[in-house]
């Protein structure tokens, strides 16, 4: 089986990009900050807050998470109920972070990343793919703008939902979900070794999706 890792900062466009990459190709996309943003909703619905003061293995023991594609598009399950809309929030974002900075939470998700990658031939993006999750991928891919652009990026798609924020507080969980995400004692977000640079900073999700699979088809035969 084909597998792309694409890593990289939030915001970047990575899940835009690796979902139109995805349909390209004819691979299966998946969304692994998803699968920690889950997580995190569980504690979020318990009124644990991102400090986590609370027995962590214990808890997980009482998460179901479970991944479906619909038409190819992927919904995540919490415990049955599709959570996919209820993840999107700077709320599930930051309690995203706090959990995967933990071992535990980690391991109890890495046999399910792998496993798709083992049956299908997947795109799959997040903060560690190349490095943690899927070292001996086919191409790795580190997908990065600037704070200012993904900061901007973000405030648009959050009002377009009729969120109620300030590009201020779009920035500031940027920025400090950066340093949260590099500076982690487990699976920092760096790139991996032999990962291609790819910065969105100044071409639109289209010309992104168009450059990157141009890329992948010119480096693996993706018949």
């Amino acid at each position: 089986m084909i597998s792309i890792a694409l890593d990289g900062p939030a915001g970047a466009g990575k899940s835009s990009i690796a979902k139109g990459v995805a349909k390209e190709l004819g691979f299966i996309y998946v969304d692994t900050g998803a699968l920690y943003r889950t997580v995190g909703l569980y504690f979020i619905n318990r009124g644990i807050g991102t400090e986590l003061e609370c027995d962590i293995e214990k808890n997980l023991n009482n998460i179901s998470v479970d991944i479906k594609f619909v038409e190819g598009v992927q919904h995540v399950f919490l415990n049955g109920e599709d959570v996919s809309d209820k993840i999107r929030t700077p709320e599930a974002s930051m309690m995203a972070s706090a959990v995967s900075a933990k071992p535990a939470v980690r391991a109890f998700l890495l046999g399910m990343q792998r496993k798709l990658a083992e049956d299908n031939n997947v795109l799959m993006d997040g903060r560690d793919i190349g490095t943690v999750v899927l070292p001996e991928a086919t191409l790795k891919f580190f997908v990065t703008a600037s704070a200012e652009q993904r900061a901007n990026r973000r405030y648009k798609e959050l009002i377009e939902k009729g969120e109620k924020v300030n590009y201020e507080d779009v920035y500031n969980d940027i920025v400090t979900r950066d340093y949260n995400d590099s500076h982690r004692e487990i699976a920092p977000l760096k790139p991996a070794k032999d990962s291609i640079m790819f910065d969105t900073s100044n071409i639109n999700l289209e010309e992104s999706v168009e450059k990157l699979s141009a890329i992948i088809k010119e480096r693996i035969s993706v018949d």
